[in-house]
This record gives C-alpha cells, sequence and structure tokens, in this order.
C-alpha cells in the first residue's frame, strides 16, 4: 500500500482498476491506516492561495489531488519535507502533529481529504510558534 515515506508522512497507492471505459481507483476502512470519519475536498483555489497552515493534535489525515495537482509542505519537528500531489492514484497521509501548508494549486485542483476523527475546532493548532512549542 504504501511506497514512499518520510519521517510519518507516507504516500498511499489506492487500488486500481483499468480498462477500456476509463478508470476506477478505491479504498475503504480496511485498506486505510485509520477508518475514516470525516470526508472534505477543497477546491476553486485563487492563483497564490495556501490552505491548511495548521497541525491536527489527534486528527490523521489523508489529501489527494483527484483532479489537477498541488504542493504540500510537511513539517514533523526539526524537519520538512515537500510533496507534489499530482496523481489521483496515491494519497498523503499526515499524521497528527504534523504541520502542513498546501500550496501551488493548479486551477483544476481538488485536494480531497480523509480524516480519522470528526471536526474539533479545538484539536487544531493554527500558530507555529505555538507548534513549536508544544513539540518540544
Amino acid at each position: 500500500m504504501k511506497n514512499a515515506s518520510w519521517n510519518h508522512c507516507e504516500i498511499i497507492d489506492f487500488a486500481t482498476c483499468e480498462d477500456s471505459r476509463g478508470v476506477l481507483t478505491f479504498t475503504d476502512n480496511t485498506r486505510l491506516p485509520f477508518p475514516i470519519r470525516r470526508v472534505f475536498w477543497i477546491y476553486a483555489i485563487g492563483k497564490g492561495q495556501t490552505r491548511g497552515g495548521h497541525a491536527h493534535r489527534t486528527c490523521a489525515e489523508i489529501l489527494i489531488a483527484v483532479s489537477g495537482s498541488f504542493s504540500v509542505q510537511v513539517f514533523c519537528g526539526t524537519a520538512s519535507h515537500k510533496f507534489e500531489l499530482t496523481n489521483p492514484r496515491e494519497g498523503l497521509l499526515i499524521p497528527p502533529m504534523a504541520w502542513c501548508e498546501l500550496t501551488d494549486f493548479t486551477p483544476d485542483a481538488v485536494c480531497l481529504c480523509l480524516a480519522s476523527r470528526d471536526y474539533e475546532p479545538d484539536g487544531y493548532i493554527n500558530d507555529f510558534e505555538t507548534y513549536l512549542k508544544t513539540c518540544d
């Protein structure tokens, strides 16, 4: 299921069936590292806009570029890595306590997010300095 990793982030390859009619990519809770509790998608992002800019205290997420592409800069404690999401057959696992920022959206980009927790406003760390202090 995974073919690349950095720290605790992983690229997850989804099951795919392809034939003369096109491509079908799928997943379910038996194929993922956590049960899905929430699903949302981000699209119509203006040129130069950034999304994310936070860390989740307890929620893990899988980000998927189901259309177009975008970049994800992930910071885990002391190091950072930039992932390019360009393929709807794979997703990026973001563990709890990883700071991430989404940038470089193409005009047709749609980011699908599979989350391990329900929406919890108190579960977010929205300030990078607070995040760094929390990681100590």
